[in-house]
């Protein structure tokens, strides 16, 4: 099977980590000097209990609910424009993801919880790194040599069995064009599909007809 980047391929596993406890100056200051745009809050054993982000500051700077400085009649929002600690400052229930995921399980989550990080668990529910949308927008910004050599070398030689030179590849902006011929009519649509399947990928135009028998 092709190798599919995981979550854990792209995460970042150092990560700067607020307690509930931590005073606002130093949540500020600590996603000011290391310029992060959010910080998991964890508890006493390193599992996430919460996330602050950027704009939690900024409520708290404006002393107002919304960080453009508008009224507002949510009360946590409220809450949170008078916090002192990360604990009272930061989002909660906190949504996580797993090393194991693929990319795109990471970036539907990301887009279905409207968050720009995911702090990453691991069977034990204690943080072992932090996926962004930058971090996964990279998995898939690949070098065009490096599609075709793993379309030809991946696809066509290891897993379809085809000798070199049946199929041409050629391979501009992530779009692949495949020109050749197959021993069946039913391969067809299975290189298209697993080219589709390659990191970077961004379209398949195939020119492919299969080789007549006798």
């Amino acid at each position: 099977m092709l190798h599919r980047r995981t979550v854990g391929d792209v995460m970042t596993e150092e990560v700067v980590t607020l307690r509930p406890d931590t005073p606002f100056q130093e949540v500020a200051a600590l996603l000011d000097a290391n310029d992060i745009v959010a910080a998991p809050v964890v508890d006493d054993d390193g599992a996430p209990v919460g996330v602050v982000s950027a704009s939690d500051v900024l409520r708290h700077e404006t002393g107002m609910p919304d960080p453009q400085g508008q009224d507002g009649n949510d009360e946590r929002a409220w809450g949170k424009a008078r916090a002192r600690t990360a604990g009272a400052l930061m989002s909660s229930p906190v949504f996580t993801a797993r090393a194991d995921w693929p990319i795109p399980r990471a970036a539907r989550e990301l887009r279905k919880r409207h968050v720009k990080q995911l702090p990453v668990v691991g069977d034990d529910g204690l943080l072992t790194g932090i996926v962004s949308r930058s971090d996964l927008l990279d998995a898939f910004v690949r070098l065009d040599v490096e599609i075709r050599s793993e379309v030809e070398q991946d696809v066509l030689g290891r897993i379809l069995g085809l000798e070199e030179g049946t199929v041409a590849v050629d391979v501009r902006d992530g779009v692949v064009a495949l020109r050749g011929r197959v021993p069946e009519p039913r391969l067809v649509p299975v290189v298209v599909g697993l080219c589709q399947g390659v990191d970077g990928v961004v379209a398949v135009d195939a020119h492919l007809a299969a080789a007549r028998a006798g």
